[in-house]
């Protein structure tokens, strides 16, 4: 007896934000696997079941929905933002790649959500109107000299960046390594938007030029996006400046300070 298995995206934290494709795999699912916060935020009925985990137990996780899902289960796995985005969608298909042949059978879904870097840029005003990338900060799963190496090739190359997972107890040097690293092939004047809860009650956003960001301006919940130095900044009296990125290039050339 094989059952389902739905990954959704509950978004950046506003309920509103959250897809109503998403909302309809809650109703129909009996069993949810996720991470403490991310299921707190579901209100579930008295006959739904949570399986809440700690965050770093993405892969254990995935094997035990999967698991239940084999014997027949309607199961959700909760990600925040959206799941294929540095999330469990991922950590679902590595666990089948690697998995039993029944988990192949299974009927597998992943619903779309809002990620953090859509969020924090509708917030901005659009500073991820041409092209862009998003890199984890985070070496937990890849070395940092990665990590530097992608930094200096999407700086040179011209690409806006999202940084998810910038900073932790464990690794509160690595933003301002990576900034430092930037300041070495991008101007400083390159605007450098903190998002911090983006949709929130906490929410706070702030821009500043990259040769004045800083590693302990942000933190785990927050997202960054550095822009490049064709992104533009829109000043007016009295409230935050719009951050956009024009969708035509006109080849302005990376270089430092």
């Amino acid at each position: 007896m094989t059952g389902s298995l739905t990954v959704i995206g509950l978004g950046p934290g506003n309920p509103d934000q959250i897809t109503p494709e998403a909302l309809a795999a809650v109703t129909a699912a009996e069993d949810f696997f996720g991470y403490f916060p991310y299921i707190d935020r579901l209100n579930l009925r008295p006959d739904q079941r949570r399986h809440a985990s700690d965050n770093r137990e993405e892969l254990a996780r995935a094997k035990a929905a999967l698991d239940m899902a084999a014997r027949g289960g309607k199961v959700c796995v909760v990600s925040g933002g959206d799941p294929g985005v540095f999330a469990m969608a991922a950590a679902v298909c590595e666990a089948i790649d690697e998995g039993p042949a029944e988990w192949r059978a299974i009927e597998l879904s992943v619903v779309p959500g809002v990620t953090a870097m859509l969020a924090v840029a509708a917030k901005a005003g659009a500073p991820l109107g041409h092209d862009f990338c998003a890199i984890s900060l985070s070496n937990n799963l890849k070395p940092w000299a990665v990590i530097e190496k992608r930094l200096a090739a999407a700086a040179e190359a011209g690409f806006v960046m999202a940084f998810y997972n910038p900073i932790s107890k464990a690794r509160p040097h690595q933003l301002d390594k990576a900034f430092d690293l930037l300041r070495r092939h991008l101007p400083g004047t390159v605007p450098v938007i903190y998002g911090r809860a983006a949709g929130r009650p906490d929410e706070a956003i702030r821009i500043v030029p990259l040769s004045e960001a800083r590693g302990d301006m942000a933190d785990m919940a927050t997202c960054v996006i550095v822009g490049t130095g064709e992104t533009r900044l829109v000043e007016r009296e009295g409230r935050r400046p719009i951050v956009y990125s024009p969708r035509s290039f006109k080849g302005v050339e990376a270089g430092g300070a």
